[in-house]
């Protein structure tokens, strides 16, 4: 597949105007079963995220959180349960279908060796490509804006293989930006970043809920972020969710120590007004507060 068959864009071409907001994306898990092989990591779980907010799921190691993420972007099939992409069953899209209206972002992608930063992230314009409509000027300047907004222009020419873990991670970013979807599932987007990239990615995709209507589901396991940067929190333990809503509703120094097992204060954050998580330190308790 050629990825770009005309000479790349020249230096002073503008970016495309924002697109207006549109109506995000509502997704759904109804009574599903998630599991790898014989091993089952959640049954019987209800995930609803709201069309055109930011989610984030949260939650210890190994509670389900990046397994519903693969549920909700069809990587991982329920054996019981369905998934619904605004009422239609997920199963049903054709791939190429589901693939202009929802991108993901998974914790441990790979690329191809040697390959480009531009090119990369060009194949996020794939699923907007037909054999009669191949790479256009429209596609480079959504490639273009994408690395732009990642702060990745200035290694757009260089291999994924020569950038260190935090510059991949803006690239991969970039790369699902440039797929332009509906919703953008986030495994664990900050990984890799030092703080000051975290924040730089978080509000970037933040802003893009803002400007686009786009429904993000991000797994974070930094709360204090999800809290600052999410609309809507969903808290799971052992494959299940044990809370959802608000942060300002769902982050309590109950919630913490039952989902965590870890005994903590609960202040508004002075700057954002919104929960922040001061863990009392050596007073870990049992995942059950036990």
């Amino acid at each position: 597949m050629a990825l770009r068959s005309n000479p790349p864009a020249e230096p002073e071409a503008e970016l495309p105007e924002p697109a207006a907001p549109r109506a995000g994306a509502a997704l759904t898990g109804r009574g599903l079963r998630l599991g790898y092989g014989s091993r089952v990591v959640a049954d019987e779980l209800d995930l609803a995220i709201t069309g055109g907010r930011v989610t984030a799921l949260v939650g210890p190691n190994a509670c389900g959180k990046s397994t519903a993420l693969r549920a909700l972007a069809r990587l991982l099939k329920p054996t019981a349960g369905v998934v619904h992409l605004d009422g239609t069953d997920i199963q049903e899209l054709p791939a190429r279908a589901l693939a202009q209206r929802l991108a993901l972002l998974p914790q441990t992608p790979t690329a191809p060796d040697g390959i480009t930063v531009r090119d990369l992230v060009a194949r996020g314009r794939t699923p907007h490509q037909r054999w009669w409509r191949q790479w256009s000027r429209e596609d480079e300047l959504v490639v273009d804006a994408a690395l732009a907004a990642t702060g990745s222009a200035e290694l757009a020419e260089r291999s994924i293989d020569e950038l260190s873990g935090g510059q991949r991670q803006r690239v991969w970013i970039a790369m699902a930006l440039a797929q332009d979807t509906d919703v953008l599932l986030l495994d664990e987007p900050t990984t890799y970043l030092d703080l000051a990239h975290q924040v730089d990615v978080l509000e970037l995709v933040v802003g893009r809920n803002r400007d686009r209507g786009t429904t993000v589901v991000m797994v974070l396991h930094e709360l204090n972020l999800a809290c600052r940067y999410a609309d809507h929190l969903v808290a799971m333990r052992d494959g299940a969710v044990v809370a959802a809503g608000p942060p300002a509703e769902v982050v309590t120094p109950e919630l913490v120590e039952d989902v965590f097992g870890l005994r903590a204060t609960v202040i508004e954050c002075p700057v954002a007004g919104t929960p922040l998580v001061i863990p009392e330190g050596g007073r870990r308790v049992g995942p059950t507060g036990g």
